[in-house]
C-alpha cells in the first residue's frame, strides 16, 4: 500500500515531502523527483527550484516549523 504524501515545513528550511506524490509545472507537465522523499525550496533562492539546494542557510532565511497565526 502506498503511503499518502506528507509535507513537513522545517524551521528555517525547506518543505520535506514524503510518500506517494506527483510534482507538476504550471502546464501540468510532470517534474521527475527521482525519489520518494524530497526537499522543496521555501526561501525562493534555490538554483534548482522547485527543489531545495541549501541556499536558505546562506541567506539567513527564517520561517517557523509550525503553522503561522495571522496577525
Amino acid at each position: 500500500m502506498d503511503e499518502p504524501a506528507r509535507i513537513t515545513p522545517y524551521r528555517d528550511g525547506p518543505y520535506i515531502v514524503r510518500g506517494n506524490f506527483v510534482i507538476t509545472d504550471q502546464q501540468g507537465n510532470e517534474i521527475d523527483a527521482r525519489r520518494r522523499t524530497i526537499a522543496l525550496c521555501r526561501c525562493g533562492r534555490s538554483q534548482m527550484r522547485p527543489f531545495c539546494d541549501g541556499t536558505h542557510r546562506l541567506i539567513g532565511f527564517r520561517a517557523p516549523g509550525e503553522p503561522e497565526q495571522p496577525d
